[in-house]
């Protein structure tokens, strides 16, 4: 992964995203309806990586693979109530591959975790109302994160299990989220 040094930032306050954003358009020419969306979150003045930009903000999920590359790590989140890619909110932090890589840990205790670089996937969804916090869209940004040879799974507050899912199986999973489902043909197409 290529270093960053201290005035990337200044040069692009958005950490990189809006060109891995263009990369993304050029490898998936039928997603650029999706990829506009995104890009016009990013465009607008006020901060899209806060969570309390209630008009929509940006979340980094994680594609997590287990070493054999057959399996996926889904979490049975709590708030959802359905399996679902690990992954969480910016909280203001622009570099979206990091929040990928850190919700991975947190979410699953896993250590010795590498991200690919570029974007895997994109996803704009609505979560509905919790307690106080109204319904808005999430602009989920997602990412490829390996798994080390470390496989102690530990379960989270946010989640109530974990489990390693096969990827052949999850695409043909009817009950499954849409979006894991488009994930997992892309991974299949990607690795055959």
């Amino acid at each position: 992964m290529p270093q960053r040094n201290m005035d990337d930032d200044l040069l692009d306050p958005a950490g990189g995203l809006l060109q891995a954003l263009a990369d993304y358009r050029c490898r998936s020419l039928g997603e650029a309806a999706a990829v506009d969306g995104f890009i016009a979150l990013l465009d607008d003045a006020e901060n899209s990586f806060a969570r309390e930009r209630l008009g929509g903000h940006f979340t980094a999920s994680a594609w997590l693979l287990h070493a054999d590359g057959l399996r996926v790590l889904l979490t049975h989140h709590r708030k959802l109530d359905r399996w679902l890619q690990l992954g969480g909110h910016a909280d203001g932090d622009n570099d979206l591959q990091r929040v990928a890589l850190k919700e991975a840990e947190e979410e699953s205790g896993l250590t010795g975790l590498a991200v690919e670089p570029g974007i895997f996937d994109l996803d704009r969804h609505w979560i509905p109302r919790h307690d106080d916090v109204p319904a808005h869209w999430h602009y989920d940004v997602r990412f490829v994160v390996h798994a080390g040879e470390c496989d102690t799974l530990v379960v989270s507050d946010e989640s109530h299990d974990l489990q390693w899912r096969e990827i052949e199986a999850l695409i043909h999973d009817q009950h499954a989220d849409p979006s894991l489902r488009r994930m997992a043909g892309k991974w299949l197409a990607r690795s055959s």
